[in-house]
């Protein structure tokens, strides 16, 4: 699929996907729902998101004071980064989040005091902008099977723990599917193989819980949706084939991390070079034939990610 990054994909029955351009095209995407004039918004990217949003907007015929809510599935800066600003720009929106998640939305001094330690003032500027607040009296802490009304279209919220404690799914029966964020894996389209799709898991720093992952997506299939729409990257179907990828890949993940435990001052760059082989064994036999380099270019990000908060959760867990 070829996006691009001022043009909505249309995927029919109102669903709409938005190619944030964060890091590369193809690596985040913002969902939209649109129902009879009003819409919603389905995770933000970053602050250099607004304006990718709005023109997107502004090409359906959308004003930005018919928007009614923006989803957050979780509070991890490139799914929510532009949350507070993108509701400034909106405003009659109501910003539904996990309960957990909702304090950083209205306070994000601490994701940006954790982020700025990690990438460093200048890059993170230049990932994030500028993370604004959002005031309280527009959060809505969203509980498990809680339901929003789109213009009587409802969207109805799951918890859905594994990538993060304060993650959330939203199931829109209308279409038929479920917006993932990162707990239904990741997909890249680069990965398709005459139509189908390659998924692999997440398990970024710093809650990464194998077993809460292996549940939540048994409860997003439970749901029988004829799709999932993931943050990283679109709509896949095929759920079923997917999922179980998912659960052996997660297991394969632990698996290779316990194996590592004691490896030492070598363990981080040990796991990522066994994620490298693991998910590259996957690919060829999937059908890939992206040459090695490109495989590597493409995952290079996650792996390094995926080691990380599989280090924090051997260290966790003891």
């Amino acid at each position: 699929m070829q996006t691009n990054l001022s043009t909505p994909v249309d995927y029919g029955t109102g669903v709409y996907l938005l190619d944030t351009g964060y890091l590369r095209p193809g690596l985040a995407a913002v969902h939209l729902i649109v129902e009879r004039g009003r819409a919603a918004v389905i995770d933000t990217g970053t602050q250099h998101s607004v304006t990718t949003i709005l023109q997107a907007l502004d090409a359906l015929g959308i004003d930005p004071a018919a928007v009614d809510y923006v989803l957050l599935t979780h509070v991890h800066l490139d799914h929510a980064g532009a949350a507070g600003a993108l509701m400034r720009a909106l405003p009659a929106a109501r910003l539904v989040v996990h309960p957990r998640g909702a304090r950083h939305m209205i306070d994000p001094a601490k994701l940006v005091a954790g982020a700025t330690a990690v990438y460093g003032e200048a890059r993170f500027r230049a990932l994030y902008g500028e993370i604004v607040p959002v005031p309280a009296e527009r959060v809505l802490e969203a509980d498990d099977g809680q339901v929003v009304e789109l213009h009587g279209r409802p969207l109805i919220c799951y918890d859905a723990p594994g990538h993060a404690r304060h993650h959330l799914v939203f199931h829109d029966p209308a279409s038929g599917g479920v917006f993932t964020g990162d707990a239904f894996g990741l997909s890249y389209r680069e990965f398709d193989v005459d139509g189908r799709a390659f998924v692999f898991p997440t398990t970024t720093p710093v809650q990464f819980d194998p077993a809460a992952m292996h549940a939540t997506i048994d409860r997003i299939l439970a749901l029988k949706p004829r799709a999932a729409y993931l943050t990283h990257f679109g709509r896949v179907t095929e759920l079923p084939r997917l999922a179980a990828e998912l659960h052996a890949l997660i297991d394969a993940h632990v698996a290779l991390a316990e194996s590592l435990r004691e490896a030492g001052a070598a363990r981080h760059i040990r796991l990522v070079e066994g994620l490298r082989a693991l998910l590259t064994e996957r690919l060829r036999a999937h059908g890939c034939q992206l040459p090695a380099e490109r495989i590597d270019a493409l995952l290079a990000h996650d792996l390094e990610l995926n080691a990380q908060g599989l280090e924090v959760w051997l260290d966790q867990a003891g």
